[in-house]
């Protein structure tokens, strides 16, 4: 079973990316394969080298024990428009475009919208 994740919120001040990367972790548990395409403010958790208040919880791990069971995309357009460069980002994640989010989108037996 395939499953893509579009993850749209910025990576704190809301809980969405977080409640999706746990999602897709419990999915990657039960065999499942997962896509994760970050898109518009959620592409901040893939930053490396984010440093949070003893207790909460970290995207950049997060996101770093998706990629390695998984595939973690990253808009292009939306890491241009924030300022985000390729060798900012955690390994495993990559640089993607919209017609790669087409191409997985037709290939996934589901899409999840967070």
């Amino acid at each position: 079973m395939t499953t893509l994740f579009i993850l749209n919120d910025p990576p704190y001040g809301t809980e969405r990316c977080f409640n999706g990367l746990r999602l897709a972790k419990a999915l990657q548990g039960k065999g499942a394969e997962v896509s994760v395409f970050l898109m518009a403010d959620a592409v901040a958790c893939a930053k490396a080298g984010q440093k949070l208040p003893q207790g909460y919880y970290n995207l950049e791990l997060m996101v770093k024990s998706v990629a390695r069971k998984g595939e973690l995309l990253l808009c292009g357009t939306c890491m241009d428009a924030r300022g985000l460069t390729d060798d900012e980002l955690v390994e495993g994640a990559r640089r993607s475009t919209l017609d790669e989010l087409a191409e997985r989108t037709l290939a996934a037996e589901r899409v999840l919208v967070f």
